[in-house]
């Protein structure tokens, strides 16, 4: 079934859109404070699609994250506690407490750490407004942590230009579905 293929056409599609940089500074802040869908897949997209702009794509990325973060800061500084129900009947409050964890451990890394890892970004912002982090080693860590992470998907996609999109668009079904399988299986047994 060529599910996966047609909706990555379409991704390809979006991704040279004249407003899709606009999206994707939208969709990155949204992320860093309170939405679910990681930049990442539109990121690299945009990046694969025109490489020749990957780099201003990641820089959207990367400062609009960052000030998206900013905002989770101040929520989890003024309002954790409107929002702290909440994060008790998500799914994010172990992730939270996790997060708060790694603060007590490692400080403003965790701030970095958390640009790599699969915890949520948008639990790290909450839980340094939460505990009252220094804010401008947070904004510094985030600005790096994120910025990494960013420039080396806009990296990749640049470095594998055409030859990694066709190579994609080959294999996005068997792919797609790989991850569909993954997801069912961690679901079943978690």
């Amino acid at each position: 079934m060529k599910l996966f293929s047609r909706l990555y056409e379409r991704v390809m599609h979006w991704a040279e859109h004249r407003h899709a940089p606009w999206y994707l500074g939208g969709l990155s802040f949204a992320e860093s404070s309170f939405f679910p869908i990681p930049p990442d897949v539109m990121l690299a997209p945009m990046a694969l699609a025109r490489t020749d702009r990957a780099w201003r794509f990641a820089t959207i990325t990367t400062v609009t994250s960052v000030l998206g973060g900013m905002l989770g800061y101040l929520i989890g500084y003024l309002a954790f506690a409107q929002v702290e129900p909440w994060l008790q009947t998500s799914n994010y409050w172990d992730r939270y407490q996790l997060a708060v964890a790694w603060f007590d451990e490692w400080g403003v890394w965790a701030i970095f750490i958390a640009g790599f890892s699969p915890i949520p970004y948008k639990v790290f912002t909450l839980a340094a407004g939460a505990i009252s982090m220094a804010f401008l080693p947070f904004v510094l860590a985030s600005a790096v942590g994120r910025g990494a992470r960013f420039f080396l998907v806009a990296g990749l996609m640049k470095w594998g230009g055409k030859a990694m999109e066709e190579k994609l668009h080959r294999y996005v079904d068997l792919l797609g579905w790989l991850v569909v399988v993954l997801v069912v299986l961690f679901i079943i047994l978690h």
